[in-house]
C-alpha cells in the first residue's frame, strides 16, 4: 500500500511524514516538492475522465451486462472492470477540490481513507482484470475447439469476485493509517516505501506484462495461421488485442516505471538523504504526470474493448433508432391527446367506455379473451 502513498494525486508543496506514523516509526523528515505545475494538468485531467468516462462506462456497464444475461464469458471480465471503473470515476470531484484547496483535506479522515482505497484498488483491480481478458481471449482463439465447453460463465465470476476480495484484502491496511492535513501524500522514502514498490514493481507490472504479452502473442500467430476465420473477425480480434496491450502500456507502464526507478534511487544514495529527497522532489511532477495516465485508463476501457467492436456499435445504433421510435410516438400521442382535450368530442373524466355487449348464451368478455373491445370490430364473440 504504502509504495503508492507517493504518487497519490496532487503532492503538495511541503508534506510531512506524520501520515504514515502507523507504518514508518514516526519519521520527521520532510521533502520540498513544487506542486503548482501539475495542478492544473491535474484538474484538467481528472475533470475529463469524470465527464467522459462517467457516461461511457455507464453505458457499457449496461452493455456488457446484456452480454453477461446470454451467458458471455467475456462479458463478465467486461462488466466488472466497467463497475471498478465508476466507482473511482465517483471519487474524482473529491481529488479535484482537494487539489484546488490546496492540498488541505476537509472532508475527514474517514473520506480520505475510503478516497484513497478505491484509488490504491483500482490500478490493481484494472491490471487484474487486464490479465483476465488476454487469458480468456487466448483461451478463445489459440485453443478454440479445446477450450470449447470448458470456458464456463460461473468460473469467470468466481475468478472476478476473487480479484476483487483479494485486492480489497491487501490494501485494507489503508483504513489503520493516520491522516492530518493532507491525504497520503508523503514524498519520503524509507526502506519499508522501497521494498513496496519493488514488490508493486514485481507482482503489480511485470507479472502481468508478461501474461499479457505471452497470450496476446500466441494469439497473433494463431490469427495469421489461421483460415477458417474471415478478414473481418481476424481484424476484430486482433483489434481487441492491440487494445489490452496499448492500455496497459500506456495507461500502466510508466506509473510502475517511476515507482521502480525511486526504489533504485533509495538503494544507490541509501543513507544520504539530502540526495534522496531532493531525486524525490525532482521526480515529482514527472509522476504526477504518470499517474494522470494510470487515470485515463477509465475512459480507454469502456471506448476501446465494448465500443468498438461491432456487436457494441449494433446495440448502441438499435438502442439510438429505438429512442427516436418511442420519442416520436411520444410526440404524436401527446399531441394527438391535446388534441382530444380541445375537441368538443373529447373524452373527460366523467364519460366511461361501454363494456362489450355479448350474444345471448356468450360468456361475458374477459381481459385478454377473443371478447374484447378491440375485437369487436374485426370479429362478433
Amino acid at each position: 500500500m504504502t509504495s503508492e502513498h507517493a504518487n497519490m494525486p496532487g503532492n503538495a508543496t511541503l508534506v510531512t511524514m506524520p501520515i504514515l506514523q502507523t507504518t514508518l516509526a514516526h519519521s520527521t523528515e520532510i521533502c520540498n516538492a513544487s506542486f503548482e505545475e501539475s495542478r492544473m494538468v491535474l484538474v484538467v485531467v481528472y475533470s475529463t475522465v469524470c465527464m467522459l468516462g462517467l457516461p461511457a462506462n455507464c453505458l457499457t456497464a449496461w452493455l456488457t451486462l446484456l452480454q453477461v444475461r446470454q451467458g458471455n464469458v467475456l462479458a463478465v471480465y467486461l462488466f466488472c472492470l466497467s463497475l471498478c471503473d465508476l466507482l473511482y470515476i465517483s471519487t474524482l470531484p473529491l481529488w479535484v477540490v482537494y487539489i484546488q484547496n490546496k492540498h488541505q483535506w476537509t472532508l475527514g479522515p474517514n473520506a480520505c481513507k475510503a478516497t484513497a482505497y478505491i484509488f490504491f484498488c483500482n490500478i490493481s483491480i484494472s491490471i487484474l482484470f487486464l490479465c483476465c481478458i488476454s487469458c480468456d481471449r487466448f483461451m478463445a482463439v489459440v485453443y478454440a475447439l479445446e477450450s470449447r465447453g470448458r470456458r464456463h460463465q460461473r468460473t469467470a465470476i468466481f475468478i472476478s469476485g476473487c480479484i476483487f476480495v483479494l485486492v480489497g484484502l491487501v490494501y485494507y491496511p489503508v483504513f489503520d493509517m493516520k491522516v492530518v492535513d493532507t491525504c497520503f501524500e508523503p514524498l519520503w522514502m524509507n526502506d519499508t516505501i522501497a521494498g513496496y514498490h519493488y514488490l508493486r514493481f514485481a507482482l503489480g507490472f511485470a507479472i502481468p506484462l508478461c501474461t499479457i504479452a505471452f497470450t496476446n502473442h500466441r494469439i497473433f500467430r494463431s490469427i495469421e495461421l489461421s483460415t477458417g476465420l474471415t478478414t473481418a473477425q481476424k481484424a476484430k480480434v486482433k483489434h481487441s488485442a492491440i487494445a489490452i496491450v496499448v492500455i496497459f502500456l500506456v495507461c500502466f507502464a510508466p506509473y510502475h516505471v517511476i515507482l521502480l526507478i525511486k526504489a533504485a534511487t533509495f538503494s544507490l544514495y541509501r543513507g544520504d538523504k539530502d540526495a534522496v529527497c531532493a531525486f524525490v522532489s525532482r521526480l515529482y511532477t514527472v509522476s504526477v504526470m504518470f499517474l494522470c495516465l494510470s487515470t485515463v485508463n477509465s475512459i480507454a476501457d469502456p471506448i476501446i474493448y465494448v465500443l468498438t467492436t461491432d456487436h457494441s456499435r449494433q446495440k448502441v445504433s438499435r438502442i439510438h433508432t429505438e429512442w427516436k421510435k418511442w420519442s416520436t410516438k411520444t410526440d404524436v400521442t401527446l399531441s394527438k391527446n391535446s388534441e382530444e382535450m380541445r375537441s368538443p368530442w373529447g373524452l373527460n373524466d366523467s364519460y366511461t367506455v361501454p363494456k362489450p355487449v355479448c350474444p345471448p348464451g356468450s360468456q361475458p368478455a374477459r381481459w385478454g379473451s377473443k371478447c374484447t373491445s378491440e375485437r369487436l370490430t374485426e370479429e362478433s364473440c
